[in-house]
């Protein structure tokens, strides 16, 4: 950052020497002790600043960026402190926010210059999105510098996505700038089973400068409006929110109170709407295990998958239909010639983090004619034939032997199904078109209104398991795309349907840094459930 100013400052002519300032500081004894502490801070920022070996002393040799004839001209600025204040507003308004905390420790000229609002208005903009929002905080008295430095700056790390430790049933949480508040929306999934309904959003908390000039947290869960919180950054990418006033969670009427209100928020209904036992068994204990939190949980941060040319379609957030547990949010993404599809929310059986569906996009499916596509063990012959040469691939890599007798014998058929593409997505794509759709007879699904035209069919298998996550296993399926916002998966074992719905809601501050991130998160995602 510094070396930057540095590079300005000899552009624009600066560059005195210490040893110049030096021999007029003594050719000048009757200076005030106020003066001699402005020379100090000058030889620190030259210090800070510093300058090239090799570089010529302008003020001794007479030669450099003044040259011989400096004296014909109007003075040159001597150092990056001649610099008019104008020119060093708009250097330092370019710098990120979090150098200029330390740049104000140079000298005095500089930390004058940064009580400047220009500079910390254009921090506020270009880091945060802030425009309008400046003008109403300033018409109520309020800084931009102290908006950034009390405010934005030490609370810009919990920005972004994050999913909160809630047991099995996780959860996804976006910390954004919101006009003059820093707040925490909890994000929830349309009311089953209207998976394409936008998703819905419920305040957990927020940060403000509105009393005493200084950021303030307050819990927003329950029902009787802001109250005092806390939040605690517990080691890089993980915090936490505490709640100290968590008698505001509580509803006159007590637990049953509070039971029906959530479930009316969480499912749309009340429990005499559901008529299914086990479903109610099921919604019963996620209210009792979520309860029991009070708005006092630890949050890790996740990534939004990186997208490449070569993608099948644009990787991001679904939402998707889970029989009884209702609807969960996932998380696509591309591996090379796999599609993984996580969990983000999850339920007692498959928790949050964990591998839902995984998709071969090196096997791709032909579908029959809608006639047979109605038949359920059509479809199980045609994706079982799939799923045995992918068995027999895994165990040929396992087997080197083995894999030379399968390349010997690779004149035999192909399974039923199968198409003889070159591997990758985009050949796929390039070797299907639209075709008609339809569920086979037999087959459960949670919403009767799914697309009737599918791009491309692929093989892959999905994960299932016994509650309390026991017993998991890798069932086959068959993954449909239907276009670039909608996928659905047949689960064959299960004899169902679930249909995913791309989140559209614009998150910022979730990009991974890189393909290693993400995948070294999706790791640890794992390993929190397993």
């Amino acid at each position: 950052m510094l070396l930057r100013m540095a590079v300005c400052a000899r552009l624009c002519g600066a560059g005195q020497s210490r040893r110049c300032r030096r021999r007029q500081r003594h050719s000048q004894p009757h200076q005030d002790s106020d003066s001699d502490m402005d020379m100090d801070e000058e030889e620190e920022a030259e210090r800070v600043v510093g300058k090239t070996k090799d570089e010529p002393d302008v003020c001794s040799s007479g030669a450099g960026v003044l040259g011989s004839g400096a004296s014909a001209g109007p003075p040159h600025p001597q150092s990056l402190l001649d610099l008019p204040p104008e020119l060093l507003v708009e250097i330092f308004s370019s710098l990120p926010g979090a150098a200029l905390p330390n740049l104000a420790l140079v000298c005095k000229k500089f930390r004058q210059i940064l009580n400047t609002e220009t500079i910390w208005r254009r921090r506020c903009t270009e880091e945060f999105g802030m425009r309008d929002d400046l003008r109403k905080m300033e018409i109520l008295g309020m800084s931009s510098r102290d908006l950034y430095v009390k405010l934005l700056h030490p609370y810009r790390n919990i920005l972004g996505l994050w999913q909160p430790d809630i047991g099995p049933y996780g959860g996804l949480l976006n910390v954004v700038v919101d006009g003059l508040f820093i707040i925490g929306w909890m994000y929830l999934p349309p009311h089953d089973p209207r998976v394409e309904d936008p998703m819905r959003r419920r305040p957990l908390f927020r940060i403000h400068m509105w009393e005493k000039n200084k950021a303030m947290v307050e819990c927003m869960y329950g029902h009787k409006g802001p109250h005092k919180g806390d939040i605690q950054t517990v080691k890089k990418d993980e915090f936490s929110t505490k709640c100290n006033q968590t008698d505001h969670h509580r509803m006159p009427g007590g637990r049953q109170e509070e039971f029906r209100t959530w479930l009316e928020d969480e499912w749309g209904r009340t429990l005499e709407d559901i008529f299914h036992e086990h479903m109610q068994e099921l919604i019963l204990m996620k209210f009792i295990y979520t309860s029991q939190y009070d708005n006092c949980l630890t949050y890790r941060r996740i990534y939004l998958p990186p997208c490449l040319p070569s993608d099948l379609l644009q990787p991001g957030l679904f939402k998707g239909t889970y029989g009884s547990h209702g609807l969960e949010i996932i998380m696509l993404s591309f591996h090379g010639s796999k599609a993984k599809v996580t969990k983000l929310t999850g339920d007692p059986n498959v928790p949050a983090g964990q591998l839902t569906l995984e998709i071969d996009l090196n096997r791709p499916v032909r579908l029959p004619d809608l006639e047979h596509q109605r038949s359920m063990e059509e479809l199980s012959r045609l994706v079982l034939g799939v799923h045995e040469e992918a068995q027999r691939g895994l165990q040929a890599q396992d087997a080197p032997s083995e894999a030379a007798e399968v390349a010997e014998g690779s004149d035999s058929a192909p399974p039923a199904g199968a198409e003889d593409v070159e591997p990758g997505a985009a050949a796929c794509s390039a070797a299907f078109e639209a075709q008609p759709f339809v569920l086979p007879l037999g087959v459960m699904a949670r919403n009767e209104v799914y697309p009737r035209t599918c791009k491309m069919c692929f093989y892959g298998t999905g994960l299932i398991a016994g509650h309390g996550f026991t017993s998991p296993e890798r069932t086959p399926g068959l993954f449909v795309l239907f276009d670039d916002d909608r996928f659905g998966f047949i689960w064959l074992e299960l004899k169902s349907f679930s249909l995913y719905s791309r989140l559209t809601d614009q998150l910022s501050h979730a990009q991974a840094p890189s393909m290693e991130h993400f995948e070294a998160m999706l790791r640890n995602m794992q390993s929190w459930t397993s």
